[in-house]
């Protein structure tokens, strides 16, 4: 069994897999990374692999302290990948988006794909027929946009995400959920249009602690699967492996 831990910028990630059959997932604060993860450990005592993925402020030397009850693999740049990496600076290229190239490239192979992960930050990532990775791009997430236009400006309140219920807000809470929402959404959307100018036929793999909220809003056709990290983390070690 494997336990496949994701270290994102606000929260770790978690979930345990036998083969490829995904058992249970354990989202968990990083000040608790020691509790939870001894407590997974101790729930499925068959577990004798421990893969981390980390975009987040913990390091390596936080997990080296489970050493003794299972194997800890790190997926860094060092890592074996089932794509061409064609990005200019593929050493600033975030693991967490090499990650998801590599769910893609397994899970839909002989296609173009276009990954979507919606969290902290949204990143886009293209992989083509040929699997080579050529790039995407990121912007502010859910979270941070509301949080910007509070901390940013005198009087602008800090709201939770919510679905505007029109586009003209007619108030100043309506506003800021309509421009915040509705400008994900057609960001999104656009973005998608913009490929498809250049790629006649990909799937879209929507994914991320926002990826449930915002599939309902989109036009696209999309594969939604918010835990698609974490079977790419699972990907990627067993990859490494053979």
């Amino acid at each position: 069994m494997l336990l496949a831990i994701d270290v994102g910028n606000t929260r770790i990630k978690s979930a345990v897999f036998e083969d490829d059959t995904l058992l249970t997932v354990i989202v968990f604060d990083k000040k608790e990374v020691v509790e939870k993860i001894n407590f997974i450990l101790d729930q499925h005592l068959k577990i004798n692999h421990i893969v981390v993925a980390s975009v987040g402020n913990i390091t390596q030397t936080d997990f080296l302290c489970f050493e003794k009850r299972a194997s800890v693999y790190f997926i860094t740049h060092q890592s074996k990948f089932p794509f061409v990496n064609l990005y200019s600076t593929p050493a600033t290229l975030g693991i967490d988006r090499m990650v998801l190239a590599t769910a893609a490239t397994l899970q839909f192979p002989n296609q173009n794909r276009l990954v979507i992960d919606a969290g902290t930050c949204i990143t886009y990532d293209f992989v083509d027929e040929h699997n080579q990775y050529l790039g995407g791009a990121i912007s502010p997430g859910i979270r941070l946009r509301y949080e910007s236009l509070h901390q940013f400006t005198a009087k602008l309140p800090l709201l939770k995400k919510a679905y505007p219920e029109y586009v003209i807000g007619n108030s100043t809470q309506e506003s800021i959920h309509s421009g915040v929402v509705n400008g994900i959404t057609l960001e999104i959307d656009g973005f998608i249009e913009q490929y498809k100018s250049q790629y006649a036929k990909f799937i879209i793999i929507l994914t991320g602690g926002d990826a449930e909220f915002l599939a309902k809003r989109l036009k696209n056709t999309i594969f939604a699967n918010s835990n698609f990290l974490l079977e790419g983390l699972n990907q990627t070690f067993q990859y490494n492996q053979k």
